[in-house]
């Protein structure tokens, strides 16, 4: 699981309200309330938590939770604000809301970015027994009715069993307190048994552990309307998908003098993953069977000409690209995440270095006609097979620019591109076909739909 941080603010102390019997070595007394916020917008940026207009939560990612935190019983004003390119901007608050003490409050961001709202769910507080599993279920996905949510002994008939409650879009079920053990987790509509609409396969819960389980719009693979995430009072959070989920899988033909390619998946020479992709070309995302993969890059129609072999673990709910880069005497692959959300506020670019023959390159975004004489590069030094990473940027046209690195003068346009909120766009520095200036680039999802 990953760890999540925040910062403590107001007096904000750790308070391990979920350890189990042998691990309460502190126990929040005197008039403290605890507090867990969840990031459960779909489309929203990472936002930060204010209490009482001083940050409290600094980062947080969708579908994922904070530990819980305490403050000073009362009221308090909760402010929370989306971190977009252009800087902190409110979207939901200042709401003023009152703390009672002993009470734990779970603080959900929920709904599309434009109609956002904080939900407030609480319950007193306790410790969970050894024995036991804390759940508490909030509802979440916006593209969801009224929920049935089941919490079975695998397999188990779901017309012969009782749900663990139903919720609406902003409601929530429990929190209650369940035997640790195996389960399995199913979701329907409300009032129906078929269909299944999130089935999470056979999972165990742990003895003491405090879970919130959001239910979130799914944003990636797969055909399942929902995904959940968990957190727990410590703030480790995970991602579960429905058991059918699928990894995407994307494949890049960056190498300027290979000829065209196969990729060949685990051995598969008959039924290529790739039969055949020539220079500058790429495949649209494929749905692969988690597992583990060995990918072995071949000329196109010659299987037992191996020119590179790349191990990858493909797991439920990654997108992935290989690019193939590199000359044939040095062919090399790069395995990219491809964290594809959409976010309303902010157009999201990626720049990957693919040419062999630049070498580190420096990369500039200015106004259209701006030139670059008097701009700064927004990425510096980009080695070969170097990857920027989705980063967020504020809407609208602008030129880029590549220069060799340390230099003024262009070995890539200026490019115009227009950028638009909720766009994801990658652009792939590459050589010209046989190797070499003049250089170019490879434009990827939103700039090729």
């Amino acid at each position: 699981m990953q760890r999540n941080y925040w910062l403590p603010t107001i007096l904000v102390a750790l308070a391990l309200s979920a350890c189990n019997d042998g691990n309460n070595d502190y126990y929040p007394i005197g008039p403290r309330a605890n507090i867990q916020v969840l990031h459960a917008s779909p489309d929203a940026p990472e936002m930060a938590v204010l209490i009482d207009d001083q940050l409290a939560v600094g980062e947080l990612h969708y579908g994922e939770g904070t530990g819980e935190f305490s403050v000073p019983a009362g009221t308090h004003t909760v402010t929370i604000q989306a971190l977009n390119p252009s800087g902190p901007t409110t979207i939901a608050g200042p709401n003023t809301l009152d703390f009672e003490q002993n009470n734990d409050y779970v603080i959900a961001a929920e709904g599309a970015v434009a109609a956002i709202s904080a939900q407030v769910y609480s319950h007193p507080l306790s410790v969970v027994a050894s024995s036991s599993t804390r759940v508490q279920v909030v509802h979440a996905a916006p593209n969801a009715a009224k929920l049935a949510v089941y919490l079975t002994a695998p397999g188990a008939d779901l017309t012969t069993s009782t749900p663990f409650g139903t919720a609406v879009f902003m409601g929530a079920i429990g929190p209650t307190d369940i035997p640790a053990g195996q389960y399995e987790i199913r979701i329907t509509a409300g009032g129906q048994t078929t269909p299944v609409l999130f089935d999470s396969g056979t999972i165990t819960l742990s003895g003491g552990d405090d879970l919130v389980l959001s239910v979130l719009q799914n944003t990636g693979p797969g055909s399942a309307t929902v995904t959940l995430g968990i957190v727990d009072a410590y703030g480790d959070n995970s991602r579960l998908y429905d058991a059918a989920t699928p990894a995407n899988l994307r494949v890049v033909h960056d190498s300027p003098d290979a000829p065209p390619i196969s990729v060949i998946a685990n051995g598969n020479a008959a039924s290529p993953l790739v039969p055949s992709l020539s220079y500058e070309n790429f495949t649209a995302y494929a749905a692969v069977t988690p597992g583990a993969y060995t990918l072995d890059i071949t000329p196109a129609g010659t299987p037992s000409d191996v020119l590179v072999s790349s191990s990858l673990p493909l797991n439920a709910g990654d997108e992935q690209t290989l690019y193939v880069m590199g000359t044939t005497a040095t062919l090399g692959t790069l395995v990219t995440e491809d964290h594809r959300r959409r976010v309303a506020t902010e157009a999201k670019l990626r720049i990957i270095q693919g040419s062999p023959f630049a070498g580190n390159v420096d990369v500039y975004l200015t106004a259209p006609g701006a030139g670059i004489a008097s701009a700064s590069p927004i990425y510096q030094a980009i080695p070969f097979t170097g990857d920027t990473g989705f980063q967020g940027f504020v809407a609208g046209s602008y030129d880029l620019t590549i220069t060799l690195a340390g230099s003024m003068t262009a070995a890539i346009g200026p490019t115009t591109i227009k950028i638009a909120n909720s766009g994801v766009y990658t652009a792939v520095v590459r050589d010209a076909a046989g190797g070499g200036a003049p250089l170019g680039l490879i434009m990827l999802d939103d700039f090729a739909p």
